[in-house]
C-alpha cells in the first residue's frame, strides 16, 4: 500500500474504534440517565440525520477545499463531540448535540470523513488493486469496531472495581472518543501534501450524475432498512428481550465484528469471480434472512447464532458497493459521487430508528428486525434488476 492508503487506513482504524465504543454506550447511557427507548430512538435519528447534512455539506464544498482542510475541521466537531456528551444530562441539549456533532451509533461508518477519505483512498492505488484496497479499509475498520465493543466490556470492569458507577465510567469513555479525535487529526498531519498540478481533479457530478442518482435511491433503500437495526438499537432489544449482560454484549458484538471484518477479505476475490453487483446481492440475501429469523428465536443461544451467522455475510457487500461506485464514475466525480451516495444514505438510516423505538415500546416482538430485513432483501432484488449489466471498466475488460 502506499503512505497514503495506510494514513488513512490507521485512522479509519482509531475513528471504528471509537464507534465500537460508543455504539454499545450509547444505549446504557442513556438509559441510566432515565431516557426511554422511544428517546434513545430519536436521539440516534438525531445523530443520523446530522451526519448526513454534515456529509452533504462535504459534498458541496469537496471541490472548492482541500480535503485535509475538511478531514481537520470533522476532527474537531469529533472533540466537541466526545466532550459535550461527557458534561451534558439534558435530553434536548443532547439531541442537538447529537445532530451537529459525529456520534455514530450504526456501529459502521455515517460521517462526514467517509466521503473524504473513500475519495483520496479511490485514488492511492491503481485500478486493478481498487476492490482490494477498500476491503482492507472496510476490514480494518469492522475490526476496530468489534475491538471498540469489546474493549467497553474491559472499561466497565475496570471502572467498577476502582468503584465508578455506570454514569462516571460513560462520561470518561466519551472524553475518550472526544481524544481520539485529536489523535485522529495528528495522523491527517502526515498525510502528503499534493502538489496543485498533480492533484487529481475535482469536480460536481456530470456524465455519471443518472447512474450515481440511481444508486442513491437503492443505497438509502438499504439504509432505511438498516436504521431499524442499527447497533445501538440492536443491542437495546438484546438487553430488553433476553436480559443480556454488558459483558456478554460486549463479547457478542467483538465477535459479530470479528466476523463481519474478515468476511469483507473474501469480498475482492469473489467479485473477480462474479462480478461487483452479484457479489453485493448474494451475499446480502442469506444475510437478511438470517435477521428476519432471529426476531423468531426461541432463546438467546438461537438469537445470538443467527445474528452471527448474520455478520458472517451481512458486509461482503460494503467494499464491493464503494468500489462499485468509484469505477462507474469518472475520477473528477468520485468524491462528489462519495458525498452524494452516502448523505441520501445516511438520511433514510435517520428516519427508522425513531420509528424502531416507537415499535419497541408498543410490541415485544421483535418487528424491527423482520422489517429492516425486508426492506433490504427488496434493495437487493432491485439492484440485481437495474444494474446487473452496468459493468465496471475491469469487468468489461474481462468479459
Amino acid at each position: 500500500m502506499s503512505p497514503a492508503a495506510r494514513l488513512l487506513i490507521a485512522a479509519r482504524a482509531l475513528r471504528a474504534f471509537g464507534d465500537g465504543v460508543v455504539a454499545l454506550l450509547l444505549p446504557l447511557h442513556l438509559t441510566a440517565l432515565g431516557f426511554s427507548p422511544v428517546q434513545v430512538g430519536a436521539l440516534t435519528t438525531a445523530t443520523l440525520l446530522g451526519s448526513a447534512g454534515l456529509t452533504l455539506l462535504v459534498g458541496l464544498v469537496s471541490h472548492r477545499l482541500a480535503p485535509r482542510a475538511l478531514l481537520f475541521a470533522a476532527c474537531g466537531l469529533m472533540l466537541a463531540t466526545g466532550l459535550a456528551f461527557a458534561g451534558v444530562k439534558d435530553f434536548w441539549v443532547l439531541m442537538l448535540v447529537g445532530f451537529v456533532g459525529t456520534l455514530n451509533p450504526s456501529g459502521g461508518d455515517v460521517s462526514p470523513f467517509l466521503p473524504l477519505e473513500q475519495s483520496l483512498l479511490a485514488h492511492a492505488g491503481p485500478d486493478a488493486d481498487r476492490t482490494k484496497l477498500f476491503a482492507r479499509y472496510s476490514l480494518t475498520g469492522s475490526l476496530a469496531a468489534a475491538a471498540g465493543a469489546l474493549a467497553l466490556g474491559v472499561f466497565d470492569r475496570l471502572g467498577r472495581g476502582v468503584g465508578l458507577d455506570g454514569l462516571q465510567i460513560g462520561r470518561g469513555l466519551f472524553l475518550l472518543y472526544g481524544g481520539i479525535g485529536l489523535a485522529v487529526a495528528l495522523i491527517y498531519r502526515q498525510l502528503p501534501k499534493i502538489a496543485p498540478e498533480a492533484e487529481p481533479p475535482r469536480t460536481p457530478l456530470g456524465p455519471s450524475r443518472p447512474q450515481v442518482l440511481r444508486l442513491a435511491a437503492l443505497f438509502s433503500l438499504d439504509s432505511f432498512g438498516g436504521g431499524f437495526i442499527v447497533q445501538s438499537l440492536l443491542a437495546l432489544w438484546l438487553f430488553r428481550t433476553f436480559g443480556l449482560s454488558l459483558q456478554a454484549a460486549a463479547a457478542f458484538f467483538f465477535w459479530a465484528g470479528v466476523l463481519t471484518a474478515f468476511s469483507q477479505l473474501a469480498a475482492g476475490r469473489l467479485a473477480k469471480r462474479i462480478g461487483l453487483v452479484n457479489t453485493m446481492v448474494f451475499t446480502h440475501i442469506p444475510a437478511q434472512l438470517c435477521l428476519i429469523a432471529a426476531a423468531f428465536a426461541p432463546n438467546l443461544p438461537v438469537a445470538l447464532t443467527l445474528l452471527l451467522m448474520r455478520a458472517s455475510l451481512s458486509a461482503m457487500d460494503v467494499p464491493a458497493r464503494t468500489s462499485y461506485v468509484m469505477a462507474i464514475v469518472t475520477p473528477a466525480e468520485r468524491a462528489a459521487a462519495a458525498s452524494v451516495t452516502n448523505v441520501p444514505r445516511s438520511l433514510a438510516s435517520a428516519l427508522s430508528p425513531s420509528l424502531a423505538g416507537v415499535l419497541m415500546t408498543a410490541s415485544p416482538f421483535a418487528w424491527p428486525l423482520v422489517i429492516g430485513g425486508g426492506l433490504k432483501i427488496a434493495y437487493d432484488l432491485a439492484l440485481l434488476g437495474l444494474f446487473s449489466r452496468v459493468k465496471p471498466p475491469e469487468e468489461q475488460a474481462s468479459a
